[in-house]
């Protein structure tokens, strides 16, 4: 909630920008699972503790946060904005990419004070929003909650910092520690309320990847049925393109890549990506998908494919659903976490979900 700064006069200014900031947080992670390759940003633009504009990035591609923000503000308060300030969770843009600069638009409209989260770490920006403002006489506080900043764009950061995607882990559990059965049939482990949140996880995330067998195994479709949202690009790893095209994954409905050591290839909604053989394998898979321009990625297994990410140390979280009261004799043993700080837990009747960060990541 934000203060009202007539209430009290010993409420602090950094109290309010801090409220503010935090209502660009909230305004940016609307957009989750839009606006990739671009970061999620918010603005809020307040003349004398009111808010007149807010705005956030829909959509890669579309108007960013300044933009949406300032058209938002109603025709009898656009007087006001000369006066106000602007709050944003990301340093304003200063280059020319799918839209125009948002420091030109600042600059135009003659906006006094800019209150910015962090810097923005794509090389195109990086410092040069912020020093276009002041090279204009823009008064700038920044960086304001520069920890949360960077959390809520922790994909954005990691992709550009890092030359990777960020990756999360997710898979099923049994009490026993099982992820599936002992015969080739799918076993379903967790319960319908996971299962709908796990449809939600696949919309924030650009893409979602599976290992050869469970490909063979499962034959999912790797997309969003229990949830509104957008499908992210399905990836699978098949080294030797053994996988037959009647496979789901194959059906050209969504976007899909192949990521293997034969060829490269692309046709509508399907593209073969040559992985180098050379290199280490979790990190030619990374460097591939990098060079796709995908941000994120959610791991859905199998176990041995989970594993490889764990034991290299290239992921970020992890969500481990397990269903306490389901036990199987026989089954391939769940993933082995390492270097892991527990985050969160929740309960979901039969299921508990716990979030994880590797505690060498963001």
């Amino acid at each position: 909630m934000i203060p009202d700064p007539s209430a009290s006069a010993e409420i602090s200014a950094t109290a309010l920008h801090d409220a503010y900031m935090q209502r660009c947080f909230h305004l940016a992670e609307l957009g989750a699972g839009y606006t990739a390759p671009n970061p999620m940003v918010g603005a809020v633009l307040v003349h004398e503790g009111r808010i007149i504009g807010e705005g956030y990035h829909q959509k890669s591609g579309e108007a960013h946060a300044e933009v949406n923000c300032l058209n938002s503000v109603r025709t009898g308060d656009r007087q006001f904005i000369p006066a106000s300030t602007l709050y944003v969770s990301l340093e304003p843009c200063a280059h020319h990419g799918k839209t125009p600069p948002c420091v030109d638009l600042i600059i135009r409209e003659k906006i006094p004070r800019v209150v910015i989260g962090c810097r923005d770490p794509f090389p195109e920006v990086d410092g040069k929003g912020i020093e276009k403002l002041l090279a204009h006489k823009v008064e700038l506080i920044f960086p304001v909650l520069e920890k949360e900043a960077v959390a809520c764009n922790r994909r954005f950061f990691v992709f550009h910092q890092q030359k990777r995607p960020y990756i999360i882990l997710k898979w099923a559990a049994t009490a026993n520690h099982k992820i599936g059965g002992a015969s080739a049939e799918r076993l379903l482990i967790s319960n319908d309320y996971s299962n709908r949140l796990v449809h939600q996880w696949r919309t924030e995330e650009a893409g979602i990847l599976v290992g050869t067998q469970t490909a063979l195994t499962d034959d999912p479709s790797l997309t969003v049925r229990l949830w509104p949202g957008k499908n992210p690009v399905r990836i699978v790893v098949d080294r030797n393109l053994r996988l037959p095209e009647s496979l789901k994954i194959f059906d050209r409905s969504v976007p899909s890549v192949i990521l293997n050591e034969k060829k490269d290839a692309q046709s509508e909604n399907l593209i073969f990506k040559k992985i180098n053989a050379h290199e280490l394998f979790i990190p030619a898979i990374l460097s591939a998908l990098y060079s796709l321009n995908i941000l994120s990625v959610l791991v859905e297994g199998g176990a041995k494919t989970l594993q490889s990410f764990i034991d290299s140390g290239l992921w970020d979280e992890a969500r481990v659903i397990t269903n306490n009261e389901l036990e199987i004799p026989d089954g391939p043993e769940a993933p082995l976490l390492q270097k892991a700080v527990l985050l969160k837990t929740e309960d979901y009747y039969s299921d508990t979900i716990r979030y994880w960060k590797n505690d060498v990541g963001v």
